[in-house]
């Protein structure tokens, strides 16, 4: 097979490869010399910037590719564009599955664009793997056997976050500003198991708002209003971006905890670095831009891959959010390889959930993946730093809920 670009089609999908080879597939998606996955993400819409993640995904995989795919099997990501909404994203999934043939989804974008299509893809055993989001209901194996998240689950990173505050701000009046679905939901749900019976007397206040809102100075005002020292952030990067700015220009310049997957240089950088000192967050993947990292084979290695492979060659080095979408690419590859011929969407899965201690490249030294079929989570453990103004300082050792 030719060595294919990657390309944006008309109906602003990104696909790897021409063709399917499906045909005489023995599996949907899966040919002698393809394996065909799809995916969802928001090229277009407010919260386009988060279509690194799947950029990144078609860069990883296209250096695969060049080296010779699975088994002698090139990898072909569909990747459409759902503009983060939950009607496109099932209008999209669907055709994948059923016009495309795709044999899995991967890293699909969002936790309410990812809740939409869940019951779809279970009923019918089509695994939705690695969802862009910590949402805990994509750790819900009872119920959604087929699912999984990559980011630390969203409540569970929040009842971190409660304990640290316990431990080390015991007097902290904390406000919360939350994304009004699953996503900021699980952010109250973690404050509520780490404060526990204290959760009244110690969240003073809390203001929500819908990923789509242009703004969230109204409810940044309402928080600093309440007397709260310190602000837990369950926002996306583009209010959260928002969040910092306001909080700088009222002056209020409170500790802001902020989800892991923003935790990083280049997230923080459009708010203004300045604006950001003293910012928050669970780290638990490498920064390529921290110094501490400088001579890390897998660091260099990552920094030659942006270089050669991310789409477009103008991939940001401090963008979290690219280094996301490469090791979940990586934790793919390693899942399907490990599948030999087997690749049923079953013995993928299966594969997918019994996992034990994997390193992936970019990811902080002691934290592994291992599930099982009774805990699909990723990422279990967190690394607390604190935004300085040019890295990150990190407060303590690796922490787990």
């Amino acid at each position: 097979m030719r060595r294919a670009e990657i390309k944006l089609v008309a109906a602003l999908s990104i696909t790897a490869f021409a063709g399917t080879g499906a045909a005489a597939a023995p599996y949907p998606g899966i040919s002698d010399t393809e394996i065909i996955i799809g995916q969802t993400t928001p090229y277009s819409g407010l919260l386009s910037s988060l279509a690194v993640v799947s950029k990144a995904n078609l860069g990883y995989f296209q250096m695969i590719n060049d080296r010779g795919g699975i088994s002698g099997r090139k990898i072909n990501l569909i990747s459409l564009d759902d503009a983060y909404s939950p009607p496109k994203t099932f209008e999209q999934t669907r055709k994948l599955i059923e016009q495309d043939r795709v044999s899995f989804i991967f890293q699909s974008m969002g936790t309410p664009t990812g809740a939409a299509v869940q019951a779809y893809l279970n009923q019918r055993g089509i695994p939705q793997l690695f969802q862009s989001t910590g949402g805990s209901r994509f750790n819900d194996p009872g119920r959604y056997p087929y699912s999984s998240e990559f980011s630390p689950n969203y409540k569970d990173e929040a009842t971190i976050y409660a304990k640290y505050i316990l431990h080390n701000m015991p007097n902290a009046r904390v406000a919360l500003l939350y994304q009004d679905d699953d996503f900021g939901r699980d952010y109250q749900g973690g404050l509520h198991a780490g404060f526990g019976n204290r959760y009244r007397d110690i969240v003073v206040a809390e203001a929500g708002y819908q990923a789509t809102d242009p703004t969230v100075d109204s409810q940044m005002i309402t928080l600093k209003a309440s007397g709260a020292d310190v602000l837990v952030a369950g926002a996306g990067p583009h209010a959260l971006l928002q969040a910092i700015r306001k909080d700088y220009d009222l002056g209020w310049k409170v500790p802001m905890f902020i989800p892991s997957t923003t935790a990083t240089i280049g997230v923080l950088a459009p708010a203004g670095l300045e604006k950001a000192v003293g910012v928050m967050g669970g780290a638990f993947m490498k920064d390529p831009e921290d110094k501490r990292w400088a001579d890390d084979p897998d660091t260099k290695a990552y920094l030659v891959w942006l270089a050669k492979y991310y789409p477009g060659g103008n991939g940001d080095p401090t963008n979290s959010l690219i280094t996301y979408g490469y090791n979940a690419a990586a934790l793919m590859v390693r899942i399907l390889k490990d599948c030999g011929n087997d690749l049923s969407r079953e013995h993928i899965n299966e594969v997918a959930t019994h996992l034990q201690d994997v390193q992936l490249p970019m990811f902080l030294p002691g934290i592994t993946v291992t599930t099982t079929p009774q805990d699909h989570s990723i990422v279990r453990k967190l690394q607390i730093v604190r935004f300085n103004g040019t890295g990150w300082d990190p407060r303590g050792g690796l922490v787990q809920k």
